[in-house]
């Protein structure tokens, strides 16, 4: 077979990136061939793959994580087209892994036609490769505006002959409004393909909710195939939800006798803050993303997370007094870390004619290094040693280490020896992301860490696993689908796609063609 369904939502964060690995999990239990697709994501949240010519490239981590669900190595297929926003008004292309252009408002309508033609190909050799494929929407369906020329939502929907399903988070409030909104702004063909709704992160007595289900089935001739349960334990893998001020998870009570506290800054351009979540998966860390100095004053460790635009946001922190707050923690001799971007940001000077184009500026000077910008980015796997200790992350970036004090010992070795990275003192930085997932290499520098802060109550566990942790997860998606879904009617529409005779629900948009 070469089924599809297209799992779209009322809005941002709805649910869609679980909703779809969840789905993906519970047909891979089935022993069905799936994969995951996402045509088009908005998001500084990326992996890497490596490609067909043995090159690493980028994809959206949604849809890394989705293809851990299905049990497969992730494609550049699965994410052919990746924005990651420098600014409110520029993005990077990423097109198959490779970043190829700048795009504006202004000159999106002259790139898109190459990026649905990219897309709708890559989609069709997964189809053909795969026994189903689960596409995953951007933002939602109705937004009207930008219908004429969507290749993510609809329009992909109606280009593969995808049925959808629109998934609304309860927890926001509003949500049958939103569903019916929805589907009433679409035109006649694409409504024909929506075939019904899930409600996601749902908390209370089901009965109560049943009301709304029925009338929203009057409504709009369209059933919902289920209510997923509020699960505090869905964090990994963050794509849109990691709101600062929040702790991630549920820190377990500590392993030893005291709590370890790390206060991650929430960049506004942050780039793969679920470098982060790996620490957050021990007993006795908790860990929080904040904008708030005096937060800063009070955590035992600091992590300045990557960023998209690093001039732009070390500007922010000096703004903001948070530049402040950092260089205040590492010269009261407690830990530091900076990762990629945030690791460019400890340097004395950054020269960056690239991203910001701003020449050169100062850093933090808590490093003595310097960074400069290459045109070049920087896209490959990772694997090294911290001492003796096996690591292995991955690489994003244009900017790297032109000057170093030749005494400065790295935080890395690359597998051939090189250096990556630098600590001095307490101030650690590295340019590799996912080095935490590395179980060997957390737990040494958390232990290190601790030390440096005072808390010498702390003790890592000694049996922490992140990739299981991340397979539980899943897991649990997979649970959710199949106990609180109508798997046999998400199956049908697998198999056969939207039912025929679906109503129209006025007052719908003009006809897109």
């Amino acid at each position: 077979m070469s089924g599809g369904l297209l799992v779209a939502g009322t809005t941002s964060d709805a649910g869609k990136s679980v909703l779809t690995a969840g789905i993906c999990r519970w047909l891979h239990r089935r022993g069905v061939a799936v994969a995951p697709f996402k045509a088009q994501n908005m998001s500084n949240n990326s992996a890497v793959v490596v490609g067909p010519d043995g090159r690493g490239g980028e994809i959206g981590r949604a849809q890394a994580m989705q293809a851990a669900a299905c049990g497969i190595a992730p494609d550049l297929r699965f994410n052919p087209v990746l924005l990651k926003p420098g600014s409110d008004l520029a993005s990077q292309v990423v097109l198959l892994g490779e970043a190829v252009d700048t795009v504006t408002a202004g000159n999106f309508r002259t790139l898109r036609p190459r990026l649905a033609e990219t897309a709708y190909a890559a989609l069709a050799e997964l189809r053909a490769a795969y026994d189903v494929v689960i596409c995953e929407g951007a933002g939602s369906p109705a937004e009207i505006n930008l219908r004429a020329g969507d290749y993510v939502n609809m329009g992909l929907a109606r280009h593969a002959g995808l049925p959808t399903i629109v998934v609304g988070d309860i927890d926001r409030g509003g949500v049958f409004a939103s569903m019916f909104g929805t589907v009433a702004l679409l035109d006649p063909a694409d409504q024909a393909l929506i075939a019904g709704f899930v409600i996601n992160k749902f908390r209370g007595d089901l009965g109560l909710l049943r009301p709304g289900l029925d009338m929203l089935h009057r409504v709009t001739g369209r059933p919902t195939y289920g209510v997923l349960p509020w699960q505090l334990d869905l964090w990994l893998d963050a794509e849109d939800s990691l709101a600062y001020g929040r702790v991630l998870g549920r820190p377990a009570a500590p392993y030893g006798t005291e709590w370890l506290d790390v206060a991650v800054v929430r960049l506004p351009r942050i780039s793969n803050a679920t470098d982060v979540e790996a620490l957050a998966t021990e007993p006795g860390v908790r860990v929080r993303l904040t904008v708030e100095p005096a937060e800063l004053a009070a955590a035992d460790l600091v992590v300045l997370p990557g960023s998209k635009s690093t001039v732009a946001d070390l500007a922010w922190l000096r703004e903001t007094g948070l530049a402040e707050a950092v260089t205040a923690h590492a010269a009261a001799g407690r830990p530091l870390l900076g990762i990629c971007g945030g690791f460019q940001m400890l340097a004395t000077a950054i020269h960056d004619p690239v991203e910001s184009r701003r020449g050169s500026v100062p850093g933090l000077g808590l490093l003595p290094i310097e960074i400069t910008f290459d045109p070049g980015k920087t896209v490959r796997p990772a694997v090294g040693t911290a001492a003796d200790v096996p690591v292995r992350g991955y690489e994003i970036h244009h900017g790297y280490v032109s000057a170093a004090d030749p005494e400065l010992p790295p935080l890395l070795h690359h597998a051939d020896g090189r250096p990556e990275g630098a600590r001095l003192g307490a101030v650690h930085g590295t340019h590799w992301h996912g080095a935490f997932e590395s179980d060997g290499f957390r737990r040494r520098f958390l232990t290190d860490a601790a030390r440096s802060a005072g808390r010498h109550g702390f003790t890592v566990a000694p049996d922490t696993r992140f990739a299981a942790a991340r397979e539980r997860s899943l897991d649990l998606l997979g649970d959710l689908v199949e106990e609180h879904l109508d798997t046999a009617a998400l199956w049908r529409l697998v198999e056969t796609g939207a039912p025929a005779g679906l109503p129209f629900i006025p007052p719908g948009a003009p006809p897109t063609g």
